[in-house]
């Protein structure tokens, strides 16, 4: 430990972002760098947090009428032509498989970094008549994409996520879904995983290569960096025509159906990282945290310590994801800090003279706030200061938003900000790629949505100064 009482091996948040991210994904035993260039193997207790999104995610894809299904991880490189978009934006980071069996293969397989190209072919054979619409599909898999710069969960060569992929009869019911599945996305992060969210459209520089729009939840980290939490892409009949999907339609016609496709990743469990976790490490909302409150014996060698810690365990394991500490070989202090640094939302203190009063010590992660507990009310107590950490973790991420967003009107003010202030900088913009792109190359930020609520902030484009009439969020990215 230091000495403000931090764990020692965690590197200062405001002296070096990127180690102490790297600090917290190892020591807080999340995952590990593998014998694979640019691959991570996820442990317990980081594929544990991945397993709660993906339980709280899918119940709510489920009661939308998701179903799902599992398609290969090898696509034809035949299919990855049919759709031209598409094909260019993932070529770079496409991984082929040309050799199987000590045979070259006669057609090169890319293992798939998205799986619109087979899902198409294979909706185009099972799609006969309006009747059998909508196809609301979703698998949960892994993806391959060879990333030149990688960071374990925020950018790893493969990774794991949810692709939704939808079909139907009419463009305005493709649209309704695509707007739908990003708001399933804004309740998944911002109730869930208590981060606020960032709604909007992004730009055609910026969209899914294929798509004929994207919309996205964009969060904002402790640095003032952003990241793309979530998208969930309109297709039209981009990927339909040429994969054949047609229908017969109500009044006997062929007809080509109308396309979505959704998804989130492991890259959430990076989000909340660096979201929320400070000097003493991670700290994990309650909602998603494997372990939301740990018991832990205070001098644990005295008579009835043990027996009343197991018996609070009992008490309260099911209606919570509790944790017993009953290790002998390490001190309470260094498993207050050793807790501490693995994001418990609650830490309960239970010692002889807490035994001999009937109540515990309840130690919130969040504030550091000690709160004395009878053991009569713990049940509900716990519950109780749970929800208010949950609460307050999604506040504090919120003033951080609403600190680090400013406006300008100029490109002087864009680079003062950036510079003094980083994080969300809200402009007016005239439309053109040109200066989205000159924007970027002299600054470093991208743009990150067209918000759906706009503001009128000036009359011209902060870049060119020719008249505006979109407001648009930027900032620097992970």
């Amino acid at each position: 430990m230091g000495k403000e009482g931090f764990v020692k091996e965690i590197t200062n948040i405001d002296e070096d972002f990127a180690k102490w991210y790297t600090d917290i994904v190892i020591k807080a035993e999340l995952a590990d760098y593998t014998d694979t260039k640019g691959c991570i193997a996820i442990k317990p207790y980081g594929y544990a947090i991945w397993e709660n999104i993906q339980k709280y995610a899918d119940e709510k894809f489920k009661e939308t009428g998701v179903k799902n299904v599992y398609f290969p991880v090898l696509i034809p490189e035949s299919l990855l032509q049919k759709e031209k978009d598409h094909v260019e934006g993932f070529a770079p980071e496409v991984a082929w498989v040309t050799e199987a069996g000590g045979q070259e293969l006669e057609e090169r397989l890319c293992i798939r970094p998205t799986s619109e190209t087979i899902i198409s072919t294979m909706y185009s054979k099972w799609l006969n008549s309006w009747r059998d619409l909508p196809f609301v599909y979703n698998q949960w898999c892994n993806v391959l994409r060879w990333e030149k710069e990688t960071r374990p969960f925020l950018r790893s060569r493969e990774f794991l996520w949810q692709e939704g992929h939808t079909i139907h009869e009419t463009a305005e019911e493709a649209i309704d879904r695509t707007v739908q599945m990003l708001n399933i996305y804004q309740d998944i992060i911002e109730n869930f995983l208590a981060m606020p969210v960032l709604k909007g459209q992004k730009t055609e520089n910026e969209k899914f290569s294929g798509a004929e729009f994207t919309y996205t939840v964009e969060s904002l980290m402790h640095d003032g960096r952003a990241l793309q939490a979530g998208t969930s892409h309109y297709f039209g009949q981009r990927f339909s025509k040429p994969f054949n999907i047609k229908f017969q339609n109500r009044e006997g016609k062929e007809e080509y159906a109308y396309q979505t496709s959704w998804g989130i990743s492991t890259r959430l469990i990076g989000a909340i990282i660096m979201a929320h976790g400070d000097n003493r490490g991670l700290k994990l909302p309650p909602k998603v945290a494997p372990i939301q409150a740990v018991i832990v014996p205070v001098a644990a060698h005295k008579e009835g310590v043990l027996d009343a810690a197991n018996s609070l365990f009992e008490k309260l394991n099911g209606a919570y994801r509790m944790k017993l500490d009953d290790r002998e070989q390490y001190s309470p202090g260094f498993k207050f800090n050793d807790w501490e640094m693995r994001g418990v939302p609650v830490r309960i203190e239970l010692g002889p003279r807490d035994i001999e009063n009937n109540k515990c010590v309840i130690v919130r992660r969040d504030t550091s706030e000690k709160i004395e507990v009878s053991l009569d009310e713990i049940n509900d107590k716990l519950g109780l200061i749970l929800d208010e950490i949950q609460t307050n973790m999604f506040n504090m991420c919120k003033e951080n938003v609403e600190r680090r967003t400013t406006v300008a009107l100029n490109m002087d003010e864009f680079k003062h900000n950036l510079e003094v202030n980083q994080g969300y900088i809200k402009t007016m913009w005239c439309g053109s790629a040109e200066c989205e792109d000159k924007i970027h190359e002299e600054t470093g930020a991208k743009s990150r949505c067209i918000p759906f609520e706009q503001e009128k902030l000036a009359d011209v484009c902060v870049c060119c100064g020719k008249p505006a009439d979109k407001m648009v969020y930027w900032g620097r990215q992970y």
